[in-house]
């Protein structure tokens, strides 16, 4: 880098699902100095450090209830706000990114109040508090569903998707043992509200292997019985980080339905069922995934009505019918962008240029 690369700030935290399209964001801006802003708990320890200057702050998320946590948490967040006015004045910073989340509010306001350019990337079909409230003050607000614009009226707005890791745009070998003929049922309980999902289809999976399927069962690392279901055609492992190619090879997938998720699904063709998690601030999960269902490129359960039973047969349906998975392979790619992070850079680049 030289002292006249553009600078950029990243404001992303947390979970994945705000990581990962950032990161794969940052990898096309090369010529950039990039600066993170995280928390000092979160999954960007692990990820950022080792690519990019990692700044924290003590943001943390507003409570339901007023009281002296409440107090607290408004402390630390206008503190926050001056720690990053402090981190763009020292790094001479020239725009700001983020992926949304509670750690974007001070990142959208110091940017504000140094006058220069934020662009939010909201995933998720209902957008989050922050995107709602402090859009305004964005320069872009860029979606992972076109429908979103609908709750941003008054914001400039452009879909771009939501953006995947490198490698799930190329072809990816696996390093499990799987036979080449066999179906392969992957399942992705996500990082909350893993239990339920796990239980139905530890109940379930016998019928599937009786049809020669085999099982990857991506079970989190809060489940209490990971080890009850023993059997050679299921493979338990807490996460994978090859999912791009577990997915490319996935004949279906049983997921939950974040946002970066279902992209990944949606860039790999894979078919699924999915099973929102019910606990999702205002119930975003569903709604991403009807997005899904409405096109026909998922079947979607709502988690109370759902059945070991039902999902057992609805599965073994599916697995019978290549005619259907097909079809629901074709309707997913269209919901996918595959260069949505190249988009999402050069609106990056075009905000620096200003």
């Amino acid at each position: 880098m030289t002292k006249t690369s553009p600078r950029l700030l990243i404001a992303a935290s947390g979970t994945g699902g705000h990581l990962f399209p950032a990161l794969a964001v940052a990898e096309k801006l090369p010529n950039y100095q990039i600066e993170w802003l995280g928390v000092s708990d979160r999954l960007e320890q692990t990820l950022v450090p080792d690519c990019y200057t990692l700044h924290t702050i003590p943001i943390e998320g507003f409570q339901q209830r007023f009281g002296l946590k409440t107090l607290q948490i408004t402390f630390r967040f206008l503190s926050s706000v001056f720690q990053v006015q402090k981190i763009i004045k020292e790094k001479q910073i020239n725009a700001v990114f983020t992926t949304g989340g509670y750690i974007a509010a001070p990142a959208i306001l110091a940017a504000r109040l140094q006058k220069i350019p934020a662009v939010i990337h909201e995933s998720n079909f209902i957008p989050g508090k922050v995107t709602r409230f402090l859009s305004r003050w964005c320069d872009t607000v860029a979606l992972g569903f076109a429908g979103t614009a609908q709750y941003l009226p008054k914001v400039d707005t452009v879909h771009v998707s939501t953006p995947v890791r490198s490698q799930f745009l190329t072809s990816q070998s696996l390093d499990l043992d799987i036979p080449q003929d066999a179906p392969l049922i992957v399942v992705i309980g996500g990082s909350q509200g893993a239990v339920a999902v796990n239980k139905l289809v530890r109940e379930a999976a016998s019928a599937w292997f009786e049809l020669g399927a085999i099982v990857v069962h991506l079970t989190g690392k809060n489940d209490p019985d990971v080890d009850s279901l023993q059997h050679p055609q299921y493979i338990c492992l807490p996460f994978y980080e090859n999912m791009a190619g577990l997915l490319q090879r996935a004949n279906l997938a049983i997921s939950r339905a974040g946002a970066g998720t279902l992209t990944e699904l949606a860039v790999t063709k894979t078919p699924a069922i999915l099973i929102p998690y019910p606990y999702a601030a205002e119930d975003h999960q569903a709604y991403n995934a009807q997005v899904f269902a409405d096109v026909e490129a998922a079947i979607v359960y709502r988690q109370e009505q759902l059945t070991a039973n039902i999902l057992r047969d609805r599965v073994l349906e599916l697995l019978q019918s290549p005619t259907q998975l097909e079809k629901m392979s074709e309707q997913t790619a269209t919901l996918a962008i595959a260069e949505s992070a190249e988009r999402l850079a050069e609106i990056v680049k075009t905000m620096v240029m200003k």
